[in-house]
């Protein structure tokens, strides 16, 4: 590599990386009014979906709506390309609801480019991050591969899967984050040089097809939301043109076709040693996991209007190429597919994220933030959130003030932050509801509710969203009120509208909120029976009085656990805490806090294998210490 030149000038915060967590990122600490610098690979990949073209999902809209919330930018990105918004877990209750949309891929790169190259104070170079600037232990900017050095105040790293990354498709094997991209090569070497410790992953993607070449009338069609709600709460209405998606399904042939072939894959042939994601297999660990499946559902995925190039999700793959033809074309309705690209593996490293604080920060390199698929999580959504958490932690390293803390009974942003820096995860991390064990009170419909004032308070939420928010705010409030006092007595016509709701009749006097309660009663069948003053009201608004209302036990319930789960949070541990002089620790348990480094007491029991009874060894050692402080301190002194 050529001798560095250092680029005129210095910025707050240097992003590398503009994929999904660089863009939340970057725009974030723009927008708090910091100067920015987004390095990329390739400025025609912003916002890119490398994957499959949709965004959302069980656990991953919560997200998104947490985001959008604090005023980020991918849910309204969403809206923006947009082509099919779908609903799911509709028959299940509102805190596991969730909302995906596939998107129009170009649409969305386009869309979030045009965000990032107009957002003042960001600016935008092409690059490969060869190394960190270091100087005297602590990060002070990147330098690139063709030697050109830019100095930073803090630097996010967004790596995605680039690190020493490697594409697999059969026997063939190329160096690259994704087909037709180089890898980060000697980035990754200097991270292990330094003492960061990674891990290797894996990930996979499916072929594209040739629409013209689908025999569509052989498919079931899936069609979207027919009149759909956006993604975002002040982001506008969707904005183009839906499509329908399209469902097929593999069988018996399928199946032998792969199961033949299975010894050609990389990872039968130990040519991949990364871990996959679990919960996202390829369709050759299905066959090979579930052999008492003789079937297994497929959607087409259109990529957009301006392409006629179609996402095969369900059939990820590493097999051949000869060998995807002969699978693809054994499914229904694709016996004359066209394969456009094959689908491969990535290997790539990733570090382990138990080595960061809840800043996803890297204590060993002060200014260094982690954020994406390199702290070993899977998908658009986990990595967006973590860009938005390391985005605002590098504004306030910056500046030198205390970075926001995201409690996990708050969000499923703090979820995801203290999964992974607690537990960390041998494989990719994909977010859940059920991760979450507040998660009755942590719903799309109220993420606004919970996040909105705190995004303000950072200064991402805007004069004309935050007046939007207050609007929805006093609605709720009025709502609940008037539902409270409404009140219903049994006659005969009130009986009547009752029982037309399929939940029984009203034997007394009662009020509209107590009849809302009831589990399966659908509001929209009660209009009639609602106080003039709800009525008025956006459908979204009654939707959150009614949830509010049957949810207002568990929520109690919920706050109540929260609230003791807090007093362990409030307990600091110092970082430098020496572990081994705790009495009664077991080695592992030694190793395990000195590995993680919690910050917190409450943090500490959530590490995996921590037992009981070296929670109460590091209580009574905490105990010593808070006594002898006190004998030891003379009086009128501080004893904090």
């Amino acid at each position: 590599m050529p001798e560095p030149v250092s680029y005129p000038g210095r910025w707050n915060v240097l992003v590398v990386g503009g994929g999904h967590a660089g863009c939340e990122a970057a725009l974030a600490a723009a927008r708090l009014g910091c100067d920015v610098l987004l390095v990329t690979q390739s400025v025609d990949r912003i916002g890119w979906m490398s994957c499959n073209p949709a965004v959302g999902g069980v656990g991953k809209s919560h997200l998104v709506a947490e985001i959008d919330a604090l005023g980020g930018e991918m849910a309204r990105n969403t809206d923006r390309a947009g082509v099919h918004y779908k609903w799911l877990n509709r028959s299940r209750g509102p805190a596991v609801q969730a909302l995906r949309v596939q998107c129009d891929k170009l649409a969305y790169a386009t869309a979030m480019r045009g965000v990032v190259e107009s957002q003042p104070r960001l600016q935008v170079k092409q690059g490969t991050v060869a190394r960190l600037w270091l100087e005297d232990g602590r990060v002070v900017g990147v330098v690139t591969s063709h030697g050109v050095a830019f100095a930073a105040d803090t630097v996010v790293l967004t790596a995605g899967t680039f690190l020493a990354a490697v594409c697999h498709t059969g026997d063939a094997q190329e160096a690259g984050g994704r087909a037709g991209e180089g890898a980060a090569n000697d980035l990754g070497a200097q991270l292990r040089e330094v003492g960061v410790r990674t891990r290797r992953h894996k990930t996979g993607t499916c072929p594209r097809l040739d629409g013209r070449t689908v025999d569509w009338d052989q498919l079931r069609v899936d069609p979207g939301e027919r009149d759909p709600a956006p993604l975002s709460r002040y982001g506008g209405a969707p904005q183009l043109r839906q499509m329908d998606c399209h469902a097929a399904r593999t069988n018996a042939k399928t199946h032998a076709l792969i199961a033949a072939a299975m010894h050609r894959s990389p990872m039968a042939a130990g040519q991949i040693t990364g871990r996959p994601p679990r919960y996202c297999p390829s369709i050759e660990d299905k066959v090979k996991r579930f052999p008492q499946r003789d079937t297994h559902t497929l959607f087409l995925e259109r990529e957009g209007w301006s392409t006629g190039e179609v996402y095969l999700s369900g059939l990820s793959t590493s097999l051949p190429p000869e060998v995807q033809v002969d699978v693809v074309r054994s499914i229904d309705g694709l016996g004359r597919a066209e394969l456009v690209r094959f689908g491969y593996a990535v290997e790539y490293d990733t570090i382990d994220p138990t080595q960061l604080n809840r800043s996803l920060g890297l204590p060993q390199l002060p200014g260094l933030f982690f954020a994406g698929q390199v702290n070993g999580t899977s998908g658009y959504e986990e990595a967006a959130a973590q860009g938005l958490v390391a985005g605002l932690a590098a504004v306030a390293w910056a500046r030198d003030t205390a970075a926001p803390e995201w409690p996990r009974h708050e969000s499923y942003i703090g979820v995801l932050v203290d999964d992974l820096v607690t537990r960390g995860g041998d494989e990719p991390y994909r977010m859940f509801t059920s991760r979450a064990e507040h998660r009755l009170r942590l719903r799309v419909g109220n993420a606004d509710l919970r996040l909105t004032p705190t995004g303000r308070a950072l200064g991402l939420v805007s004069d004309a969203d935050f007046a939007r928010f207050e609007r929805r705010r006093a609605q709720l409030r009025q709502g609940a009120t008037a539902l409270a006092a409404a009140q219903l007595t049994p006659t005969a016509q009130t009986r009547a509208l009752v029982e037309a709701t399929g939940t029984g009749t009203i034997r007394g006097p009662m009020t509209v909120a107590e009849l809302l309660r009831r589990p399966h009663l659908d509001w929209r069948g009660a209009r009639e029976l609602l106080p003039v003053a709800v009525r008025e009201l956006p459908d979204d608004v009654v939707d959150e009085l009614v949830t509010g209302l049957r949810y207002a036990g568990y929520e109690q319930r919920a706050d109540e656990r929260a609230a003791r789960s807090a007093r362990a949070e409030h307990v600091r541990l110092a970082p430098d805490l020496d572990y081994a002089e705790v009495g009664g620790l077991s080695t592992e348990a030694v190793e395990k806090l000195s590995q993680v480094r919690p910050e917190t007491l409450g943090q500490a029991g959530r590490i995996p294998g921590l037992t009981a009874g070296a929670m109460d060894a590091l209580l009574i050692y905490l105990e010593g210490r808070r006594r002898s402080r006190q004998t030891t301190t003379p009086r009128g002194a501080s004893n904090t």
